[in-house]
């Protein structure tokens, strides 16, 4: 879609995972304020607390091992590739939500990095937020304008808890803790698509010139 960067998961059946409820996009719609939230978020206890920042998960922590299913908790979870550059343009208005939100938990993971659990939860393409609730995801963030005010107005819209007042995107937010900056590397997706194609063709093309030799008259036309 608009303003994504794709895929996010490699291609193919997606694994064997636990059932999910489907999540919930979210309605974009004026009059949001008015009705009651559509998450009952358990805003967790902040005395003590002095910094509120945003954790990234690396290649071997498990997003459901921060995610606690007998709690009513919630948490947004940012799927991101340091490759793309509508990651890197979310990325200072996403470092500065845990300030605007301290008694919600801010999560990121890189997608090429955790491709099961973006099977799992049918992440696309990325950018891709989710809210979760416990260890269910709830919503979807679906616009394409992502800023620190719409993120504000989704999580109001879904939550009910308003945002500080006082917070706003800051130089610190742009050098992190989620990348600003896009990251150059080789897309290995990419790499072994093209590799595994080009070897389907190879191995097609012989297989071919192999069955041709068994067909009846074949041989002696080759000869002649």
């Amino acid at each position: 879609g608009a303003g994504e960067c794709g895929p996010a998961a490699p291609p193919g059946p997606p694994r064997e995972q636990p059932v999910l409820e489907p999540v919930l996009p979210e309605e974009p719609n004026g009059t949001d304020s008015a009705k009651a939230p559509k998450v009952n978020c358990e805003e967790r206890n902040i005395t003590g607390i002095e910094r509120f920042t945003l954790r990234i998960l690396n290649v071997s922590q498990d997003l459901m091992e921060f995610l606690n299913p007998n709690s009513s908790d919630c948490t947004l979870v940012l799927f991101y590739t340091p490759w793309c550059r509508f990651s890197a343009s979310l990325a200072p208005h996403f470092n500065s939500l845990p300030r605007a939100f301290p008694t919600l938990r801010f999560l990121a993971l890189d997608a090429s990095q955790h491709s099961s659990l973006s099977t799992r939860f049918g992440t696309v393409a990325v950018p891709n937020i989710l809210l979760f609730q416990g260890a269910k995801p709830m919503a979807r963030f679906n616009h394409t304008d992502r800023t620190l005010e719409t993120l504000k107005d989704f999580i109001f819209n879904q939550t009910g808890i308003e945002a500080k007042s006082d917070v706003a995107v800051t130089k610190e937010d742009w050098e992190g803790p989620l990348p600003s900056v896009l990251t150059k590397g080789i897309d290995w997706l990419l790499l072994f698509s093209v590799l595994f194609l080009a070897s389907f063709v190879l191995y097609a093309t012989l297989r071919t010139e192999s069955i041709r030799w068994l067909i009846p008259g074949q041989e002696h036309e080759h000869q002649e």
